[in-house]
């Protein structure tokens, strides 16, 4: 049974991927071999180097091994199976905003891997190349889960975008810091009082605004029944009086909170120097991993309001492509060895995040990753929804160590977990999970809402306070204008007294 996915080093995937080319339009074919420049989020792709005892042996035989980075190893195989030749050119982004930038200032890229909400940003610029109909009958159409495909097909995003990785936002927290389950079971936790400078919140503005919605929302979200419509449309609310809400609310979360951070948060959690800290499913499971092997336990929730379902997926850009059908073919090419199952597994276990792809490989390494003992308690984990095709295959059931679980008592569902919790939502969690649009003609005001919280809001100094700045003002210039005027009474009426002229 393995129990734990490789934790990377930022400094050793630095080292291997930071050499990676910035891309020239000019020096994409050289001597008939296609140049496929490939830029995905820093950390998010099987970089190899695993050791023996990492290797992964699945009970039907399959065993799971990666030596290589996964790009040379797709590198080695298109070279061989086909009659052209590709060389990768992987680099890497640190947020969507980065990557919208570097596309601003005219670097080419072929293969990107933006968020949900910049993909919506890319289609409406019409920056986004269709998938081919060979594509439709290759690995990535034959393994997708048909949830993750479903819902790509309701965003029409089906053509254009194919998903890599996927996840919830919640809460990590301690069990032994926060008794009161209920405190972690709302996004009200950012201002809870009790937990003052204990928690932390994202540096960002859409997931920031989206807990504010949360907290703002939480009783209509909690006590009404919505459906699915009604709750998307409530989580994606950029009124003016939303926004003004929302402001209203991340001021008050930030004299609360012990830090907004990006990525500090999980070396805070795995150390102690914080209880609480809102978080992507994905490295929430890195910080339950990395707690665990440091002897103490931590806990994943969902807050009962509502989270955020996000995807991250691949998608081809026309500046790239350029109408160039052998560099499209190897982009697509490259999304359908990242969809074979044994590689999406390689990618789960390296990055600790959750592939799109099912199958019953993927599911066997769910099985061997999280199948409990013989000798403990278990609990019947349903994940037939993300794996199942029809209604005749109703066989994805992991049979799962109860202690890993906390079950209402009143519903009897599934609200808070470790490290499968947080991999495989429950129905119940998925049932309240809505997808951020993109902010559209709303972006400047909730930018100006942001910088607000994050910056000095001349707006939430008091009266009193600005009274008194004026007042020291004044009585500076007051001070250097009497200063002023004595000097020059020095000068016209100074005393013979022997010392130096002072010219005027």
């Amino acid at each position: 049974m393995g129990k734990f996915k490789k934790i990377l080093s930022v400094a050793a995937a630095c080292g291997l991927i930071g050499a990676s080319a910035l891309t020239m339009a000019g020096c994409s074919e050289q001597d008939g071999v296609i140049t496929l420049r490939v830029c995905n989020w820093e950390e998010y792709i099987d970089l190899g180097g695993w050791k023996d005892d990492e290797r992964i042996t699945l009970d039907n035989g399959e065993e799971i091994f990666g030596v290589n980075a996964i790009y040379d190893d797709f590198t080695e195989w298109f070279n061989e199976t086909h009659d052209y030749k590709v060389k990768v050119e992987y680099s890497t982004f640190g947020t969507n905003e980065d990557l919208y930038n570097r596309l601003s200032l005219g670097d080419v890229y072929d293969l990107v891997c933006p968020s949900d909400y910049m993909i919506m940003k890319l289609l409406a610029e019409d920056k986004i190349q269709e998938y081919s109909t060979d594509f439709e009958s290759g690995e990535y159409a034959t393994n997708v889960s048909p949830y993750i495909n479903g819902i790509f097909t309701q965003y029409h995003w089906d053509k254009y975008a194919a998903c890599y990785m996927w996840g919830t936002t919640g809460i990590v927290y301690n069990p032994e810091k926060i008794e009161d389950v209920a405190d972690v079971s709302t996004w009200n936790i950012l201002l809870n009082e009790d937990y003052k400078r204990q928690v932390t919140i994202k540096d960002n503005v859409r997931d920031a605004y989206f807990a504010a919605l949360g907290i703002i929302n939480s009783e209509k979200l909690t006590t009404q029944l919505l459906d699915s419509e009604e709750l998307t449309n409530l989580m994606n609310a950029t009124d003016s009086e939303t926004i003004t809400k929302a402001e209203d609310v991340l001021k008050r979360i930030k004299n609360n909170v012990y830090s907004f951070e990006t990525d500090s948060g999980k070396a805070d959690m795995v150390t102690g120097k914080v209880i609480a800290n809102y978080q992507w499913s994905g490295d929430a499971i890195t910080i339950l991993d990395g707690a665990d092997a440091d002897g103490t336990e931590l806990w994943y929730s969902v807050p009962d309001e509502c989270a955020n379902l996000w995807f991250d997926g691949w998608v081809m850009l026309k500046s790239g492509i350029d109408g160039n059908e052998k560099r499209q073919a190897a982009a697509e090419a490259f999304v359908n060895f990242l969809s074979r199952p044994k590689n999406a597994i390689r990618n789960m276990y390296y990055i600790g995040y959750t592939s799109a792809i099912a199958g019953d490989t993927v599911f066997e390494y769910l099985d061997w990753n999280y199948g409990a003992e013989d000798d403990v308690d278990t609990i019947d984990y349903d994940v037939n929804y993300f794996f199942k095709k029809d209604d005749n295959d109703g066989k994805y059931i992991i049979y799962a160590d109860a202690d890993n679980f906390k079950i209402d008592e009143n519903t009897g569902e599934i609200n808070r977990g470790r490290q499968l919790f947080a991999q495989y939502p429950p129905e119940n969690v998925k049932s309240r999970s809505v997808v951020m649009r993109d902010f559209e003609d709303k972006l400047t005001d909730i930018n100006q809402m942001w910088i607000n919280v994050r910056c000095l809001d001349v707006t939430d100094i008091s009266p009193v306070t600005i009274g008194i700045i004026c007042g020291a003002v004044g009585l500076i210039t007051i001070a250097s204008l009497l200063y002023a005027f004595r000097y020059k009474l020095f000068i016209k009426y100074k005393p013979k007294n022997g010392y130096s002229k002072v010219e005027e």
